[in-house]
């Protein structure tokens, strides 16, 4: 039988000088119309307070589970992924770690989870609490381990995402996340799992391309998961998680 013909590589759409200026301007445009609600409430306790309060403590033997991290997180339709998991939510769109630190205690300690798995950090790189360090960004990290550590809750880190400039919706999320500082902390979350006991969720090598680029059929805008790709990465956390209960 004869081989359908190959699809040619997606190429990268090119890059106006002025694309992260333009990037830029559009996440500053974005902070403020958040201002007013993150005055009120920085880390967005608010979220999940009345879903907390109705949670009931875990029944005995449940193998609790909390996803916490932003928007791919938030995304997420765990119940469809994980039909008869007790898998809880906790991801809040645009977050960075230093909110996620913030709310760490309410939203993840107070629901009693045998596992945390945490994804995060593209925000960080992107700005979107404004200008973070990449050594900053790493104590947030570890502030959460400790706490959950505290609390004898096992840790699940999860590897940033790669991202990529396929479409033209992608570009403001390309620009602004650049490829070896989303390296650079992935290094540095495995050096840190392997130091301290936690388990590393590697998502980066199940979805990058021979660019260093998120595959382009896994994400129209560049970043967020489509049903392609959590299609790949259920069964990796699905695999994390046992392996932090076991």
């Amino acid at each position: 039988m004869a081989q359908a013909p190959s699809q040619p590589a997606p190429q990268p759409l090119p890059l106006a000088p002025d694309a992260l200026a333009v990037a830029k301007q559009h996440l500053q445009e974005w902070r403020s119309k958040l201002q007013s609600q993150l005055m009120d409430d920085w880390g967005q306790l608010g979220r999940y307070r009345a879903a907390n309060a109705q949670l009931k403590a875990p029944a005995p033997g449940e193998n609790r589970v909390v996803f916490f991290g932003d928007s791919i997180t938030d995304m997420w339709r765990l119940e469809v992924s994980f039909p008869g998991k007790p898998y809880i939510n906790r991801g809040i769109g645009g977050q960075t770690t230093a909110q996620m630190l913030v709310r760490f205690r309410q939203d993840v300690i107070a629901l009693q989870p045998k596992v945390v798995v945490i994804l995060a950090g593209t925000n960080d790189i992107a700005g979107n609490t404004g200008p973070t360090s990449l050594e900053d960004i790493e104590a947030n990290y570890a502030s959460m381990a400790e706490l959950a550590r505290a609390k004898g809750i096992r840790v699940v880190f999860s590897s940033i995402l790669p991202v990529h400039n396929y479409t033209a919706r992608a570009t403001d999320l390309f620009v602004t996340r650049p490829m070896d500082q989303i390296q650079a902390l992935n290094h540095w979350l495995r050096e840190y799992c392997g130091v301290h006991r936690l388990v590393y969720l590697d998502y980066y090598a199940a979805t990058v391309d021979e660019r260093g680029y998120l595959r382009s059929e896994l994400a129209e805008d560049g970043l967020h998961p489509n049903a392609a790709g959590i299609r790949i990465m259920t069964p990796l956390v699905e695999a994390a998680i046992q392996k932090a209960l076991y």
